[in-house]
């Protein structure tokens, strides 16, 4: 038997909003102030129909942000959840959290919008599962001694920071910047970090103006 009218008709309507949420995110990394209608143009689709499905700007980016918190708390959760080594569960983490380019959302988008209760929930969960993966790898000596979560939320800002023409090396120059700061962080024989390290309340500072 054929698929129903239905059926074809959900599964355009899936096809349309992954296009849009790619769309969106390779809009609003580039430019947090775009419009709505270029996401339109980029995913081409009608605006019609990218507003039956996000009423605004401000819902559509919710949506992106939301969409990078499940990614962040997937990752974060199979991590903590690898009984092999701390370290190296610690580095597969913060490998596989570049690769899917979840900070350029924070890098980008914090403070353009007002996030939702549940988006505080989730963000608060990826935050303790965070503490808790570097914790465990610190117990082990792995990580050096003064540095602290919240060091690593910036660090991986700072590496979604990097961004050249090519997408395929802009991955590749992200993986090569955080193998770099992984050796950093090992604990070894080393002087004494420049001041205290970032607060939290410094880092959410931003999605609360």
């Amino acid at each position: 038997m054929g698929n129903s009218p239905h059926s074809g008709r959900r599964a355009q309507a899936a096809e349309n909003d992954r296009r849009i949420l790619e769309a969106a995110h390779a809009v609003f990394v580039a430019d947090p102030a775009a419009p709505i209608a270029a996401v339109a143009e980029r995913a081409c689709v009608g605006i019609s129909a990218l507003y039956r499905r996000y009423a605004s700007k401000e819902e559509l980016l919710r949506k992106l942000c939301g969409n990078g918190l499940a990614l962040y708390l997937e990752a974060a959760e199979a991590a903590y959840a690898d009984e092999g080594d701390p370290w190296q569960a610690y580095v597969g983490f913060m490998r596989r959290i570049v690769e899917a380019d979840t900070h350029s959302l924070t890098l980008r988008l914090a403070g353009t919008f007002e996030p939702t209760a549940a988006l505080f929930t989730d963000a608060e969960r990826a935050r303790e599962l965070s503490v808790r993966l570097f914790e465990r790898a610190q117990q082990a000596g792995a990580i050096r001694e003064g540095v602290e979560p919240t060091d690593v939320a910036l660090l991986f800002e700072q590496i979604a920071a990097i961004r050249v023409g090519d997408p395929a090396r802009t991955a590749s120059l992200r993986q090569r910047a955080l193998a770099i700061a992984l050796e950093g962080l090992r604990s070894r024989e080393r002087s004494p970090l420049p001041g205290p390290p970032p607060s939290w309340e410094e880092v959410n500072a931003r999605w609360t103006g």
